[in-house]
């Protein structure tokens, strides 16, 4: 998250960050950066526990605001009551949801195909398969349209299915953005090479 403050061609602001790498956010850390005019003159690293100043007037104050044990603890404290709570319900948005209509996969297909449609705004899209020009709803998983964080979102698409010999398989994408869906075949050739 981030806070813009600009006062008379000043700028000051406060981006906050998760990182993490592993799928249970054991490696999670929390950085905390105070910016004056696109300069970072103090920063919170969970991974170092405190304050660290990196101008005079940041050294200053992160050496004041290290000695409040209230506030280390508050900031200490961000690594799972914001990031990880946070990193949990993103993660469950995206394992767990399907789309409108559409069966959920059951895994009964040796073949799965992706669509992922990025950056687009606003977030209203509709994202369809098709077999030789028919929609397909059975075997499709979805999740929900997802903000990137900074004003765009994104969306994937699952085909389970059981490749045939020349069968066309596409995907259509289609936004109030587009002047006309965007579709991406994946032309499965026969054993023959036709």
């Amino acid at each position: 998250s981030y806070e813009i403050q600009e006062a008379d061609g000043y700028y000051w602001s406060r981006w906050n960050k998760c990182i993490h790498g592993s799928r249970d956010f054991s490696d999670m850390v929390f950085v905390d950066n105070y910016i004056f005019n696109k300069d970072v003159y103090i920063q919170f690293n969970s991974t170092v526990g405190e304050y660290v100043g990196y101008t005079a007037h940041g050294v200053y104050n992160a050496d004041l605001w290290n000695k409040d044990t209230n506030i280390l603890q508050q900031e200490r404290a961000e690594v799972d009551r914001y990031c990880k709570h946070n990193a949990e319900l993103y993660q469950s948005a995206i394992a767990d949801k399907t789309g409108d209509s559409v069966t959920q996969a059951g895994g009964r297909h040796p073949a799965v195909l992706m669509c992922s449609a990025y950056r687009f705004y606003p977030h209203g899209i509709k994202v369809s398969w098709m077999r030789d020009g028919a929609v397909v709803k059975t075997d499709v998983t979805s999740t929900e349209e997802m903000p990137n964080g900074d004003w765009y979102y994104q969306i994937h698409s699952h085909l389970e299915y059981t490749p045939k010999s020349g069968e066309k398989i596409s995907c259509a994408v289609d936004h109030a953005g587009l002047t006309k869906p965007i579709i991406i075949d994946w032309g499965i050739k026969s054993p023959s090479g036709r």
